[in-house]
């Protein structure tokens, strides 16, 4: 599958670095070249066609929708995983924090429960076999 995928990188670099030099020909264009346009033009064909002979050996690629995102952004695509990363971390943080808070209220609860309801909040601990002391 690197090997695929590197063969299509190469390709798509190629087309690209095609494409940049017939921009080059075409905005300065000489009646002279081209002979030089055509055989840009030639080459280009035949990259699209070296492209679509790769298509079945990358088809098992799944590339995220956000990626396109970034790239029509103007974002570079590899900072996709970098940023989802952070994301990721930035998000379990927020979740760390809500369990710690709600650990605390039920701490200050049972207290609270323990000092207004003694017998009852012991029922209840002995119910749900919790024998722990209060914190």
């Amino acid at each position: 599958m690197a090997s695929s995928l590197e063969n299509l990188e190469t390709q798509l670099e190629l087309f690209i670095e095609n494409v940049r030099q017939i921009r080059i020909i075409v905005s300065d264009f000489q009646p002279q070249g081209q002979s030089v346009l055509n055989q840009k033009i030639q080459s280009l064909v035949h990259g699209l066609q070296e492209v679509d002979k790769l298509k079945d050996q990358v088809k098992d690629v799944h590339v995220p929708l956000e990626v396109f995102d970034y790239i029509d952004s103007g974002r570079n695509p590899q900072l996709y995983t970098k940023d989802c990363i952070e994301k990721a971390l930035t998000k379990n943080e927020q979740v760390r924090g809500k369990i710690d808070a709600y650990r605390k209220f039920k701490a200050h609860l049972l207290v609270e429960l323990n000092n207004s309801f003694p017998n009852e909040l012991n029922k209840y601990r002995a119910i749900r076999g919790d024998e722990r002391p209060l914190a």
